[in-house]
């Protein structure tokens, strides 16, 4: 997915220094990780450095369907703002790389005390929100929209 700016770039600086020191840390994403469980509290989020990471859902007596891939400077993971914080989806690594992995409480309290960084954050994750659902909306179309019918010759 290719969000035009990662979230750190649409916070205000000193919302984003304090983001990233009281609720932030790098971590490593390993190959074959599983990041997330459809199902399971969601305590965390992630903006992608490096890498790239399918989510998908689960589907009953089969494998997993991949949703979505996300990569550089994507947002992964929104289930952490909305009650009741359980994931929707999951999501797996499949090319090793970087992120900023954020305490999904510590960033909804310092949201609840900063309206200014609140606003930005909730603003951001909803337009990642509506873009991903358009996309996944176009993608369902193609699959199992009307097929358009040759014209009679």
């Amino acid at each position: 997915m290719s969000t035009t700016r990662s979230l750190l770039d649409v916070i205000p600086p000193d919302g984003r220094t304090r983001l990233l020191d009281e609720a932030a840390r790098e971590v490593s994403l390993a190959l074959d990780e599983r990041l997330f469980e459809e199902g399971r509290r969601a305590d965390r989020f992630w903006i992608i450095r490096s890498g790239q990471v399918e989510v998908d859902i689960h589907v009953p007596g089969r494998r997993a369907a991949v949703i979505e891939t996300l990569g550089q400077d994507d947002l992964l993971g929104w289930s952490w703002l909305f009650s009741p914080h359980v994931w929707h989806m999951g999501a797996h690594v499949i090319r090793a790389g970087q992120a900023v992995e954020f305490d999904a409480a510590a960033v909804r309290r310092l949201c609840e005390a900063d309206a200014v960084l609140g606003r930005a954050v909730y603003k951001y994750v909803a337009e990642t929100v509506a873009e991903r659902l358009y996309g996944t909306r176009t993608r369902l179309l193609q699959l199992y929209g009307p097929r358009a019918e040759a014209p009679e010759a």
